[in-house]
Parts: structure tokens; sequence; C-alpha cells
């Protein structure tokens, strides 16, 4: 892999950071692994990070066995009711929180559940997995009634080719998330922005980007 292209993304996003007038500290970088193999991963930790992100179960159970314990995994992708129990165990956060049924279904199994993201899908489009704009509040509200920590709301934009194109999108989920705040005040973080739109996304007020390929490369 190589670490210049990461350390790019790095050098960017605390640029985007400190032209908002924002703390570089207060972002978290998950750095996407998917059909990554595990010394693309393994090179990135022994570099110092820690959020990794998978966006299936299977592979993420292969590379959280394979590779240290200290690794924060998050998962990124929409889950499947029926693979929710084994993702529970690793996850140190889910992004992908949208209906009752998984909400249920991640509750299920020993102690506390690791904390959720509610997916958010803004623009109503109907191959994309994520809770409705009115569906979100009643949601958060049901996963806490659950004992589940929602901390915050996550997006997949409409696809453009301007990064400047998801920038309404961020910046309504964005306020999205400071009108439920008042009743739900753990409502805090917002991961939004991927490899082609993340400074767009940290200027809306992103605490949590989700970058692969300008990282990693393309898939193997």
């Amino acid at each position: 892999m190589g670490l210049s292209k990461y350390e790019q993304v790095m050098s960017r996003a605390v640029a985007a950071m400190e032209r908002s007038g924002r703390d570089p500290a207060e972002l978290t970088v998950v750095a996407v692994s998917k059909e990554q193999p595990i010394e693309a991963v393994l090179e990135l930790y022994e570099a110092g990070h820690r959020d990794f992100g998978e966006n299936r179960a299977q592979d993420l159970g292969d590379k959280a066995s394979r590779l240290p314990g200290d690794i924060r995994w998050h998962f990124v992708g929409s889950l499947q009711t029926n693979k929710a129990r084994s993702v529970r165990p690793i996850a140190h956060l889910l992004h992908s929180m949208d209906r009752s049924r998984l909400a249920g279904a991640w509750v299920k199994g020993v102690g506390l559940p690791p904390p959720v993201l509610i997916q958010v899908n803004l623009a109503a489009e109907p191959q994309k997995s994520g809770a409705l704009e009115a569906e979100v509040e009643p949601l958060v509200a049901e996963c806490e009634d659950l004992g589940i920590e929602v901390r915050g709301l996550m997006i997949v934009p409409p696809l453009g080719e301007d990064p400047e194109a998801s920038r309404p999108w961020f910046r309504r989920l964005r306020e999205l998330a400071e009108k439920i705040r008042p009743d739900h005040p753990r409502v805090t973080e917002l991961s939004m922005g991927m490899t082609d739109d993340f400074e767009v996304a940290i200027e809306e007020g992103a605490t949590m980007i989700r970058v692969g390929r300008a990282i990693f490369g393309p898939r193997q």
C-alpha cells in the first residue's frame, strides 16, 4: 500500500478541520478496509492507526480474528438481522442502524450492545438502506428504550460527480441531528464523507469520515 496516500488523507482532513475552526483531534478517520488484504491493514496499524471499517460480517470476523485486539472496528455496511449476532461482539460502533428489527437483534447478547449511529436516507433512494427522515427520531427513541446508545447519525448521499453536490445532504444531516439533540443529547456524532467528498463533509460538521480508496488504493 505505502503510507503516502494515508498521510495525504490525514493532511487534507486536518486542513479541512482547521478551515472550519475545529480541533483536528475531534475527527475520527475510519479507514475502510473492505476487500483489502490483511497486510494493508497491518501496515496502517503499525503506523499508529486504530479505526478501521468493514461492510460484511464475514470479512469483519475474519480480519478481527487475525489482527491485533486493540483495533476499533466500525461496521459501515448494511447489516442483515441474522448477521447481527456475529458483528455485535466485534464492533466498536455500528454505523448502519436503520430499522426496528435490527435494533431488536442488536440488543440480544451478553452485556451491553455496542453503540450505534442511525443511518439516514434523506433522499429516500429506494436502492439504499437507511431510515427516512421522519423515522429517525422515533428510531432513536426506540433504541434508547432498548438500552442501545445512539451516538449520532450517518449518511451515504446520492452519487454525484462533484463533491459539492453532497454538501446540501451533509448540511441537512447536521441540521437533523441538531433538531433531535435537545431530547437526545448523546446524538453528537456525524458519520459522513468518503473518498470523494470527505473535505466537504468536514466543512459541514462531520465528526467521522469513512475513507477507503483514497487510503488503500483500488480494492483488491
